[in-house]
């Protein structure tokens, strides 16, 4: 099991999340994430200082959408950081949810083709092609190609995907899948489906680093270990998919109320209507009961535990007992 830490702006500043990474190096994470959401902070500027600030831990974006960014703008973004950080780039390219790029005004109707033929571009750009292409979704002259010498051509792309179809087509295409396994019981039916995609493509199932994004939230108080989840389940809970609520009896319309309480700027009372059986989307409590769930959604195929949210109630000693009593058990 690869291990994999994912920033989000919820947990402070962007010099915050800055440190947070470099902790995160020194704990024994291999990958840190920070998920590319429409009016959040920067993942670009995030990714590139965490360049300068660490040496060995691979550096990714979660969900980069080509509706919202041009491939054009992904492809120089991710070889200038390649550049940058001497072969430690990672591109998770997809999308969250249709409905966070239709907030402006993009219909994100066509999202297969559209990443399909995203992936392919870039691809090609950074193999050093001219990409003359015309496609569904993007049409482009012999003037679209890189006027720069990329440090790899073969930088890992991952697809951010959701739903059976595209799950398949991350398995089909990526060099590795980003599901949000929330719950971690979901992995149960995306994995099989991104297994089925690269069967389908003629690839090796064994190929595709499958890379589960799940919420954490550790700490020696199982109580003050869930209890912190609340902000992120009311924000994010109305946004997951019926499939994976189902796995653990919860279904979208719990999360109705919720979503309306956001929506008009109530984020307390949101966060306050969360119910225990919510707290189900995390892996959360003691290091022991981390342990169990990890060890669960290997179990179930994932390659990469992906681990963000809140962390803890406090995500500096949430790194630490992850670096101190959760990863070396995976490593022994």
């Amino acid at each position: 099991m690869k291990f994999g830490l994912r920033l989000i702006e919820y947990l402070g500043s962007p010099r915050r999340l800055v440190e947070l990474a470099v902790q995160a190096e020194h704990a024994g994470f291999e990958y840190v994430w920070f998920p590319h959401d429409a009016f959040m902070a920067n993942t670009w500027v995030l990714t590139s200082a965490v360049a300068e600030h660490t040496s060995d831990i691979q550096i990714g974006t979660v969900g980069t959408n080509s509706y919202l960014t041009n491939p054009a703008e992904i492809a120089t973004y991710i070889a200038t950081l390649d550049e940058l950080t001497q072969g430690r780039a990672v591109l998770g390219l997809g999308l969250h949810t249709r409905e966070m790029v239709e907030w402006t005004g993009l219909d994100a109707g066509n999202y297969l083709t559209h990443t399909r033929e995203a992936v392919e571009i870039i691809r090609r750009l950074l193999q050093g092609e001219v990409v003359d292409y015309q496609g569904e979704e993007f049409s482009w002259t012999d003037q679209c190609y890189l006027r720069f010498e990329p440090f790899r051509a073969d930088i890992p792309i991952y697809i951010a995907a959701f739903g059976r179809d595209f799950l398949a087509l991350s398995g089909a295409i990526g060099d590795g899948s980003l599901p949000m396994i929330t719950p971690p019981e979901s992995a149960s039916y995306m994995v099989p489906a991104i297994k089925d995609g690269a069967l389908g493509a003629g690839r090796d199932p064994a190929e595709v680093d499958i890379s589960g994004c799940a919420w954490l939230s550790i700490s020696e108080s199982q109580t003050a270990a869930t209890d912190v989840l609340r902000q992120m389940i009311s924000y994010f809970g109305p946004y997951l998919e019926s499939a994976a609520l189902e796995t653990v009896g919860l279904h979208p319309a719990d999360f109705a109320p919720l979503k309306e309480l956001v929506a008009t700027g109530d984020h307390a009372e949101a966060a306050a209507a969360v119910t225990e059986d919510m707290f189900r989307l995390a892996i959360s409590g003691t290091p022991d009961r981390v342990i169990e769930k990890i060890e669960q959604v290997a179990a179930l195929g994932v390659t990469q535990i992906n681990l963000g949210g809140p962390l803890g109630p406090d995500p500096t000693e949430a790194i630490r007992l992850m670096g101190e009593e959760v990863i070396p058990h995976f490593r022994r």
